[in-house]
């Protein structure tokens, strides 16, 4: 069992995931992806984990390899145990970086040789705790095999060797300081008297009672003072051999992480931040499943889905989140949304397209139960203000914007459609976007788009109506609902009236009769 990455499978797949992706793509910002994203990574900036959101997958193995992976991480035992390995990397990485700001040679070894115990100490550490814990994923399995194998081959144990020799020498150096005046003088320990213990002795009666401390305190700041420093260098003098060394460890030394178990530290932090930002959703009783993915079917659904950005906005108020169904069966395709303003249409598309885009890189999504689709590349097309420096109007840009989705759209793709061609007339709007929804209808692809034109939910046997809901006994209050009805504007039509009061009853009292 090779071990490649905790991400993937292959070592191909793990090239791709890091190299493709240039970049945030272009439709986080409509799905509010950036948002999610932004959170999910926001505790975690030192591993850089935003290129690994950044990169759907396009293989149902590395998804389901990385379903078992969020699996195993699912047991509060094994994420502890990895999280105290993070920790001391994350010393490891720190003493590091303090090396780097040290000005003394020679301490700079010292702190270079402690990073490198600790190094070896963790991983003997990390190996003997992941093996009493029952892995069931690949990923883990083959990773503990492979720090096994690491652990016990010749390399790692002579260094290991070498590193507690050097550490052990070192701490046996004894030496003396003869200080007179202002000047020190440094001298091998040469069995003196330890006379500490008496002083110790002699003074104690001065300890009984309220008296003054006279005891140096230390600085705490790492750096040495230049006195500090030279006694140390006076050291290096007197045993050559020894410091001869530690300076030759750490010059040959200087890349002695292993790479796979240095990207393995990093590259796991996708899973455990993942998991404790949707930890705060499921302690609210908000459900996160594995989904199925197909790429040959548009049979997709979930129940009880939400939008995870808008659950993550309003994290305070979690028992008041709605949740909602939808599906697609046999050649069904497009889900046109119509309904009242600010009831929910906008959301529920976001979570379509925020469900796929999730379950593409392996992660559990919300919902009780899912079965979405692989798609190759998810487009979306959300009202944007006009942008006076391209020199083109609305309706134009909303079209050149529409056409470029188009021509690079297939059968594969997704696409999200809120709520265009509101800028030209409504004749317009409704020729615009049945040739629009022509094209999608020949593509065959999946998509969702939010609407006023209701003409569109009964465009072709591939085209269903979704409805934004509204309370019965109450016309202007949503239930933030989205259900399968036929588009039927006229049931909103006295909600509408009411909002602009422009209802019988007020043009009546406006007018005085």
């Amino acid at each position: 069992m090779s071990f490649n990455s905790i991400l993937s499978e292959r070592t191909e797949n793990r090239v791709e995931g890091e190299t493709r992706s240039s970049g945030m793509p272009a439709f986080f910002i409509d799905l509010n992806l950036d948002q999610v994203i932004d959170a999910i990574t926001a505790s975690k900036t030192e591993y850089d984990l935003k290129p690994f959101f950044y990169t759907s997958l396009h293989t149902f193995s590395t998804i389901a390899y990385r379903h078992e992976v969020f699996l195993d991480l699912e047991d509060n035992r094994i994420a502890d145990i990895i999280m105290d390995f993070a920790k001391q990397m994350r010393i490891i990485r720190e003493y590091h970086t303090q090396v780097e700001k040290l000005h003394y040679p020679l301490q700079k070894q010292f702190w270079f040789l402690d990073a490198v115990e600790m190094y070896c100490e963790a991983l003997k550490d990390f190996k003997r705790k992941l093996g009493f814990c029952s892995l069931t994923s690949t990923g883990l399995q083959s990773f503990w095999q492979y720090l096994r194998n690491y652990l016990d081959t010749e390399p790692f144990t002579v260094f290991a060797a070498a590193t507690k020799e050097l550490k052990r020498d070192l701490a046996e150096i004894k030496y003396c300081m003869v200080i007179k005046d202002n000047s020190i003088r440094v001298r091998k320990y040469e069995s003196e008297a330890d006379y500490s213990s008496e002083v110790e002795d002699t003074f104690s009666k001065f300890k009984d009672g309220s008296v003054k401390d006279y005891t140096v305190k230390y600085p705490d700041y790492p750096d040495m003072n230049h006195v500090q420093a030279k006694v140390l260098e006076f050291v290096s003098q007197l045993f050559p051999e020894v410091f001869a060394r530690l300076n030759f460890f750490c010059t040959e030394n200087t890349q002695y992480m292993d790479p796979l178990i240095r990207d393995f530290d990093r590259e796991i932090q996708f899973y455990i931040a993942y998991l404790e930002f949707i930890k705060t959703f499921k302690d609210h009783g908000l459900a996160f499943c594995y989904p199925k993915l197909s790429a040959d079917s548009g049979d997709i659904c979930d129940t009880e889905a939400f939008d995870i950005a808008l659950a993550n906005k309003y994290s305070k108020q979690l028992t008041s989140l709605v949740t909602n169904d939808f599906y697609l069966r046999g050649k069904e395709r497009i889900i046109v949304v119509s309904g009242p303003n600010q009831g929910g249409k906008t959301t529920f598309a976001r979570m379509v397209g925020q469900l796929h885009y999730l379950a593409s890189l392996g992660c559990p999504v919300p919902g009780k139960g899912a079965r979405l689709f692989l798609f190759d590349n998810l487009f979306t097309h959300f009202e944007k203000e006009e942008n006076i420096q391209d020199l083109r109007g609305k309706l134009e840009d909303d079209l050149i914007r529409i056409n470029d989705i188009l021509d690079s759209a297939t059968s594969q793709s997704i696409i999200i459609i809120n709520e265009i061609l509101i800028s030209t007339t409504l004749k317009d709007a409704v020729f615009l976007s049945k040739k629009i929804m022509e094209r999608l209808v020949q593509l065959d692809l999946i998509g969702v788009w939010v609407t006023f034109i209701e003409e569109l939910s009964t465009f072709d046997k591939k085209t269903v109506s979704m409805v934004s809901t509204i309370v019965p006994e109450n016309p202007v209050q949503r239930t933030f609902k989205i259900v399968r009805l036929p588009a039927n504007g006229l049931s909103f039509a006295r909600a509408i009236a009411e909002k602009h009061h422009v209802t019988y009853e007020s043009i009546r009292k406006r007018i005085g009769s």
